[in-house]
């Protein structure tokens, strides 16, 4: 049964794009879900992943909600990862209806190389975890990697934020240099910034190419650790073309509908509607994946 709310299915009923979701090889993902298992020792709070299914059932769930696009992002926590992991992620795009190839880049020599053979091969969204992997996204070893998605126009969905908590080189000021050196790079803050909403609104106004993706942000889970301002809705009047539809499927700890009411909560205020709702749900992503 589709916990798609009515509202929802009737704005975009051709279906939801979402750039935030995650597929890894069967090994990775369970040391990925026995994390979440000690939650409360990293983050003070329980996670228990909503979604613990096989992979199959994964990918039915998502159709079931009424995702007809994804971006399936994996991303490297060490050296040696990533382009292992361009090559599964690869194969499972190509295998299965509705993701997009994806790719990911690790501050490390040689980075540039397979990420070229991946954008080669037809990625069309790539994924930087600075929080997991624990790497300084200014670091030059990654200066040409960054040079090579901008060129692209190739979107790069970036945990570049503090949340849920900070990293050894998290920080929105910390990514802005990287945007200094390459302002033509299209970049996706993941989590819209959590927990520098304003800070990520800031960043969106600066630089014409950077979008937020709405990955947990406004549900009643994130509001009790990261809460919105009060304006967030109406601040998103000027910037509705550029918030994408994101969820974190499968690793959330609360359905997937509760995403798409925060959204269509947003939605009700000034200015932004129904059209809004299309945009962020589907006409923004499919943009992005067009570049």
């Amino acid at each position: 049964m589709s916990a798609t709310p009515a509202a929802v299915r009737d704005a975009v009923p051709e279906g939801l794009v979402d750039l935030h979701t995650h597929f890894l090889p069967e090994r990775v993902l369970r040391k990925v879900w026995a994390f979440f298992d000690r939650a409360e020792t990293h983050y003070g709070v329980a996670w228990p992943v909503h979604y613990r299914l096989p992979e199959e059932e994964r990918v039915r769930t998502l159709a079931d909600l009424g995702v007809t696009t994804f971006a399936p992002l994996v991303y490297a926590h060490r050296p040696g990862m990533a382009a292992w992991l361009n090559d599964w992620v690869a194969g499972f795009a190509a295998r299965t209806p509705g993701a997009v190839p994806t790719a990911t880049v690790f501050a490390e020599p040689g980075a540039e190389d397979y990420l070229a053979a991946a954008l080669t091969r037809g990625a069309r969204v790539v994924k930087v975890h600075v929080q997991v992997g624990g790497f300084d996204p200014r670091d030059a070893v990654l200066d040409r990697s960054w040079g090579l998605l901008a060129e692209a126009g190739v979107p790069v969905v970036v945990h570049c934020g503090d949340g849920p908590v900070p990293g050894a080189h998290t920080g929105l000021q910390v990514f802005e240099e990287v945007l200094r050196r390459h302002p033509r790079l299209v970049a996706v803050l993941a989590h819209a910034g959590m927990p520098d909403y304003a800070g990520a609104l800031a960043l969106v106004a600066r630089y014409p190419r950077v979008h937020l993706d709405t990955t947990m942000v406004g549900t009643a889970f994130t509001e009790a650790l990261a809460p919105l301002p009060p304006d967030w809705a109406a601040r998103l009047a000027d910037v509705g073309d550029r918030i994408v539809l994101g969820s974190d499927f499968p690793n959330i700890p609360y359905p997937y509908g509760e995403q798409l009411d925060a959204i269509h909560r947003w939605s009700r205020a000034p200015g932004l509607g129904r059209a809004f709702l299309r945009a962020v749900l589907r006409e923004n992503g499919l943009s992005l994946l067009a570049t």
